[in-house]
């Protein structure tokens, strides 16, 4: 097993990686190739964490950081680290891979010198981590504002400077993306089923 940065060389594997690990998993098909492909190319994109697993002589996952915004009490704007996509090839899930990723980029992150990372996720999952809800620190997602989230976590990587963050979380514009969009680009894929499955979101 090795874990190296993201080359150029990787983009179109990782892409299909991500597409062949979120395909009917939140949903009929999916979206998060297209979030790949669109965030190596926004200025928020964090290459020093753009960081690939290799197993048996491949790509087996992948994980992505971003800067996102929180517009404070007082009304500043500060960037904060998220993560996402994260992804595991189907044939090496629940083997411990995406939690050895996530742990390696996440003791990097503290060395970036930020204060916290925010998710979107599973609570039940993530709480191995160290996140908690960040309605913990009063940071709150952006619509839901006042109310206790589940699913938005934080992990603290700097307890002194957490309180300057109490606000509003927005997300990055290219995170929503349209059915036509995604439509577009799996025109550039191997065809796939979509499949309504349980335990979708929607």
């Amino acid at each position: 097993m090795k874990i190296r940065l993201e080359e150029e060389k990787d983009y179109k594997i990782v892409k299909n990686l991500t597409r062949d690990a979120f395909w009917n998993k939140y949903r009929p098909g999916c979206i998060e190739h297209l979030v790949v492909n669109k965030l190596r190319n926004n200025s928020r994109f964090i290459k020093e964490l753009d960081y690939v697993i290799e197993k048996d002589n491949k790509i087996i996952g992948s994980i992505f950081y971003s800067l996102g915004y929180i517009k404070t009490k007082d009304n500043k704007v500060l960037d904060v680290f998220i993560f996402g996509p994260v992804s595991i090839d189907p044939n090496y899930q629940h083997m411990g891979y995406g939690e050895t990723l996530i742990n390696y980029t996440l003791e990097i992150a503290k060395k970036l010198n930020y204060d916290l990372v925010l998710i979107t996720g599973n609570p039940d999952y993530y709480k191995k981590y160290g996140f908690v809800l960040s309605s913990t620190y009063n940071i709150y997602y952006e619509g839901l504002e006042n109310e206790e989230s589940p699913f938005f976590m934080v992990k603290v990587l700097n307890e002194k400077n957490i309180t300057k963050y109490e606000g509003i979380y927005s997300d990055l514009e290219i995170f929503n993306v349209t059915e036509e969009e995604v439509s577009d680009f799996d025109k550039n894929f191997p065809p796939k089923e979509k499949l309504v499955l349980p335990g979708q979101l929607n």
